[in-house]
């Protein structure tokens, strides 16, 4: 038989882990990984036109997932000429040196890319043979970028966990 005390201590306690699980709110279950829309982008070349228009379809793809209440995962993978819309070095001496219309829309392109990063919560992975290939140091590499030690080797494995393969041309 319990005491009065007992009771009252007992209850207490009940009352206090009650009052926890209702501030947690309800349990969420997590999402299938089947449900999740998963997308690799391939970035290899070095046509700021092209990144932009990738930049738009990327947009544009993450906005209807949004709108309809979809679980997404989409990363862009830079290698080779890619590596330009990644730092603001002018890479002078290299295949994928500034020219002219890069020069003019570097800033630009780097915005956008970071927004979709920050804003969407798209990935952006560099392959690290491309960088160590121009000496580029990995300080120069704007913020939020994920090295990867190969760009293909990434993208065959992507591709090998059910991601959809995209590219613009």
């Amino acid at each position: 038989m319990l005491t009065i005390k007992t009771r009252v201590v007992v209850l207490g306690a009940a009352l206090l882990a009650l009052a926890a699980v209702a501030q947690a709110g309800p349990a969420v279950p997590p999402v299938a990984d089947e449900a999740v829309k998963k997308v690799v982008w391939h970035v290899d070349f070095s046509d700021p036109r092209r990144l932009s228009a990738l930049i738009q379809n990327v947009n544009n793809m993450i906005t209807t997932y949004q709108g309809d209440l979809e679980e997404y995962d989409v990363r862009i993978v830079f290698l080779s000429g890619g590596i330009r819309f990644l730092t603001t070095d002018a890479l002078a001496n290299t295949p994928f040196a500034e020219d002219k219309e890069f020069k003019a829309r570097r800033a630009e392109l780097i915005q956008r890319l970071q927004q979709l990063r920050e804003v969407m919560q798209v990935k952006l992975e560099l392959c690290e043979i491309t960088r160590e290939a121009l000496r580029l140091p990995a300080e120069k590499i704007i913020p939020g970028v994920s090295a990867v030690p190969s760009g293909v080797v990434r993208i065959a494995e992507l591709q090998h966990k059910g991601y959809a393969y995209l590219k613009v041309e």
